[in-house]
């Protein structure tokens, strides 16, 4: 028996379920309520806003559902597949509209301590706006990789899956996109 990693509980628990929902449609259920919500922010950070993004979520698993038979189990999370799922709509949507996306990270409510002092919350509100800012200048697929893996706490292997790439060119592509986030901190303090 293995030494009880919990992401491989989850794969092999993902595994059976997807298993069991190739034979019976109506256990897809239980793979739609375990990950609604991880497909959802992930969408949702990538569009914008909340009617898109329920929309094109109901349309990520309306997919997975039709095409289940079309996954195979490759040694990477179902997770992986269903937000590869929704980085190829969120990408037609782009296409297919003429939006400009304006994602509202001020509505996301970021990790907090249990007992800051009111200086301590102030400060780490003008932090995080900075931060917000910064990440909406950066390019399209740099945002993508970042909300990936600091959002959706997801590994760079699993990330290459969503996007298309090995997870050296991920692990690369986030290397670079903090130092693109640090410079900006940096110029933005040096200019106060």
């Amino acid at each position: 028996m293995s030494g009880g990693n919990p992401g491989e509980k989850t794969y092999h628990e993902d595994g059976a379920l997807v298993r069991r929902a190739k034979e019976e449609r109506e256990a897809f259920e239980a793979l739609y309520v375990k990950y609604l919500k991880k497909v959802y922010t992930y969408v949702y950070y990538r569009v914008g806003n909340v009617d898109d993004a329920e929309d094109i979520t109901e349309s990520v698993f309306l997919h997975a559902f039709i095409h289940l038979n079309r996954y195979q189990d490759r040694g990477i999370p179902f997770s992986a597949w269903l937000l590869r799922i929704a980085h190829n709509l969120v990408a037609n949507w782009h296409r297919n509209s003429s939006r400009r996306r304006a994602i509202d990270l001020d509505s996301v409510e970021p990790l907090q301590d249990s007992n800051p002092t009111p200086e301590e919350v102030v400060e780490r509100h003008d932090e995080i706006s900075e931060i917000r800012a910064l990440l909406a200048t950066l390019p399209e697929e740099r945002q993508q990789a970042l909300i990936l893996r600091y959002a959706e706490g997801m590994k760079h292997k699993e990330i290459g899956e969503v996007m298309g790439k090995s997870a050296g060119a991920v692990k690369v592509l986030i290397h670079r996109s903090l130092i693109s986030l640090h410079r900006g901190l940096s110029e933005k303090e040096d200019r106060q």
